[in-house]
């Protein structure tokens, strides 16, 4: 009886093995951060001054969480988090699936200047238009208000939506379209019957990514949302670091409350962005 490896066999191994450690590897380094700061979240500051951030906690201070909970008001905040982030999904997509419509299908006149001024949008840096819309806010009467800070940012990232939808609806069947208009559905009708169901798949991805950049965002409500009661999660965490202080057991602790909404968020849409995300790769 032959006893003969394959070469091919053996290097085929040899590559999978290769890459489950490279994969395990990124997982591990990914994932080092969120341990860190599993760790330190527990403890009281004199096991952390003791002992440093690697080690694990001589006793678990299990009242912290709360303590950093009150200390930041973390209540008001999570509910304009959530309320922010629900506005500017709405807002964005909606104007987003609009111009896309008319861009995507209905070919507007202009339709390459459209695209490259939405790309354009895409590309500026906050820092360059922070200033302005400051200035522009105050005048208008939108400075620390929730409403035009949710309508700033749903504005801005249905830009990126505007260029992701249209690229998918140039695609799009024109067969469908046509039969439809051929049996008297006028625009709006193929919009909300035909095309948005058609869609979902790609819309759907586009509100988990939207309600996640939108929790997030970081500089402009540190410019335009300076009271209290309007400020989001990220803001309100950050007034735990001071210029000349700092306790790293509270921000640890904050970081995690920071955290665990997003992860509840993706674990219960985790199907939806998998479909999403597998439905536009099979199309």
């Amino acid at each position: 009886m032959s006893t003969d490896i394959n070469p091919g066999s053996a290097r085929r191994g040899l590559r999978s093995y290769a890459v489950l450690a490279a994969v395990t590897a990124f997982v591990l380094a990914f994932l080092a951060p969120f341990l860190i700061i599993l760790l330190n979240a527990f403890k009281t500051g004199a096991d952390y001054r003791a002992n440093g951030s690697l080690s694990l906690p001589t006793s678990w201070n299990w009242g912290i969480l709360a303590d950093v909970w009150e200390r930041v008001g973390f209540t008001q905040k999570l509910l304009n988090s959530v309320q922010i982030s629900l506005g500017v999904v709405l807002i964005a997509v909606v104007l987003a699936l609009l111009n896309a419509y008319a861009i995507g299908i209905g070919r507007v006149r202009w339709r390459t200047a459209f695209l490259v001024f939405f790309l354009g949008v895409n590309i500026l840096p906050q820092e360059g238009l922070v200033y302005p819309i400051y200035y522009l806010f105050k005048e208008v009467g939108l400075y620390d208000g929730k409403f035009g800070y949710t309508l700033l940012v749903g504005i801005t990232y249905s830009a990126f939506g505007t260029y992701l939808l249209s690229s998918v609806f140039a695609g799009f069947p024109r067969e469908l379209i046509e039969a439809a208009a051929m049996d008297g559905a006028g625009r709006w009708t193929i919009l909300w019957r035909i095309v948005l169901p058609m869609s979902w798949p790609t819309l759907s991805v586009m509100c988990v990514f939207f309600f996640v950049w939108s929790w997030n965002e970081f500089l402009y409500p540190l410019v335009l949302l300076i009271s209290n009661d309007n400020q989001t999660v990220p803001l309100g965490l950050s007034v735990l670091q001071g210029q000349y202080t700092s306790d790293p057991t509270s921000m640890s602790a904050a970081a995690l409350l920071g955290v665990i909404p997003m992860i509840v968020f993706f674990l219960i849409f985790q199907r939806t962005l998998t479909r999403g995300v597998t439905a536009g790769a099979v199309k």
